[in-house]
């Protein structure tokens, strides 16, 4: 890892290494963005910059020292990483504590404290509380960096304690350069990049063969002029669950597969209009053949806006059960 492997966020990258060159970096950030868009990544660099023992210059770390390896495998004495556990919907207060305990203890090595917390959406109100002495007390030459998908989702008190940090969804072509960086065909990085969002967290998620199995099935679903939503509702929730109990994996499986009925619908909307739609497989170019001919371009239209909706839904931690129902009928 290195600030070579920063990819679209370019502009961010020169932010902060100005901010460490000129002895103006904040103690409190908040990173708000889609996940996987390389937030972690970037916090993780930040904190690397700071506890190398041997960097080129300052914010430029040598990435070969000890205190980068460590950093690297998240094992560096001065470097809290905390996130919800596995077993938890909500990010308790027994973590926070533990982060401003050790917070509170002197630099083992680096000279300086960091702490990332990864799912700050999960905050409950007892545990943001919690935090905001540390937040706005924070002991000497720490820096604390959240990270969230949305600063609506946290509490005011919590934002203005904060840098907020927008990290923006990647052009479809960055997302593109960094799949095939990674070893997959032009024709599959295009295709995963398109439905992506700007995501390459999302796009990596689409190498799982068991989502275009369910794109398969909401495909046939489409076709059907009078498809049953409860069918529907009960596949798609079955399909999410096949996630695990990990509630983070299940949203990022409804997600993605949101993004395969949008893409749907928009493409419907081209048929519609005249347009040639970007559809490449017989059973979509069928979906959306259907769907064009079945409803006005209005009625696609609202249907993007409410795809757009249960999308925001998910984000903001609506039981998932809940948007999935709503969205089956809304297709009826």
């Amino acid at each position: 890892m290195s600030w070579k492997t920063i990819f679209g966020h370019e502009r961010l990258v020169t932010h902060f290494i100005d901010l460490m060159r000129n002895g103006r970096l904040g103690h409190a950030y908040l990173f708000v963005g889609p996940s996987g868009i390389g937030k972690r990544r970037f916090a993780c660099e930040i904190a690397r910059s700071l506890l190398c023992e041997s960097p080129r210059e300052v914010g430029e770390p040598c990435e070969h020292c000890p205190a980068c390896q460590q950093v690297e495998s998240g094992t560096h004495p001065d470097l809290i990483l905390a996130a919800r556990p596995d077993d938890k919907l909500e990010l308790p207060i027994d973590v926070i504590r533990e982060v401003s305990r050790r917070l509170a203890l002197k630099p083992a090595r680096g000279g300086r404290k960091i702490a990332i917390i990864d799912d700050a959406d999960d905050l409950n109100d007892t545990a943001a509380n919690a935090f905001l002495k540390t937040l706005e007390e924070p002991p000497p030459r720490s820096v604390l960096i959240l990270l969230a998908t949305d600063s609506e989702t946290q509490l005011p008190t919590i934002v203005s304690r904060c840098q907020v940090i927008r990290f923006s969804p990647l052009p479809t072509e960055k997302v593109v350069e960094i799949l095939q960086n990674q070893g997959y065909d032009e024709a599959k990085a295009r295709r995963w990049a398109r439905l992506s969002g700007g995501s390459p967290g999302q796009a990596l998620a689409l190498s799982d063969d068991r989502l275009w199995e369910f794109r398969s099935e909401l495909a046939s679903w489409l076709q059907q002029r009078s498809g049953n939503p409860i069918t529907l509702a009960q596949n798609w929730k079955q399909f999410l669950e096949e996630a695990g109990k990990d509630a983070a994996a299940q949203r990022l499986r409804a997600v993605v597969s949101l993004r395969f009925l949008m893409d749907f619908l928009n493409a419907a909307i081209h048929q519609a209009v005249g347009d040639v739609p970007e559809v490449d497989d017989p059973a979509g170019q069928q979906a959306v053949a259907a769907l064009a001919s079945r409803w006005s371009v209005d009625r696609l239209l609202a249907l993007v806006d409410r795809c757009l909706d249960a999308d925001m839904q998910i984000y903001r931690r609506v039981q998932l059960t809940l948007v999935i129902d709503a969205l089956a009928v809304a297709l009826t």
